[in-house]
């Protein structure tokens, strides 16, 4: 009974996890092509925000269900691919147009 409890997929643990597979998007574009910088800063941003929500909505800590470790996975993970993708992109501005 308690086991079942553990593995239920509640609307939180559904959230964190889209918000954790949109910044480990985004970090797989930052780091892939640089082309994609700026797409990645605006998936790692929509991962990071998803995750706040998670993280400020959630009633209760690990363990309970809402999802908040998830969420702060989600919140970190989201923020990196914003931070690299900005870097990336800084990068390509200044190698010049032919860098691409």
């Amino acid at each position: 009974m308690v086991l079942a409890q553990i593995a239920e997929m509640t609307a939180g643990r559904m959230w964190s996890l889209v918000g954790g597979v949109l910044g480990l998007a985004g970090v797989v574009l930052a780091l892939v092509a640089r082309r994609f910088a700026l797409t990645a800063v605006g998936v790692g941003a929509a991962g990071a925000v998803i995750g706040a929500l998670v993280v400020v909505f959630a009633k209760g800590g690990p363990g309970t269900g809402y999802g908040i470790v998830g969420g702060y996975v989600a919140l970190v993970v989201g923020l990196a691919a914003v931070l690299v993708g900005l870097l990336r992109r800084r990068g390509v501005r200044a190698a010049g147009p032919s860098a691409g």
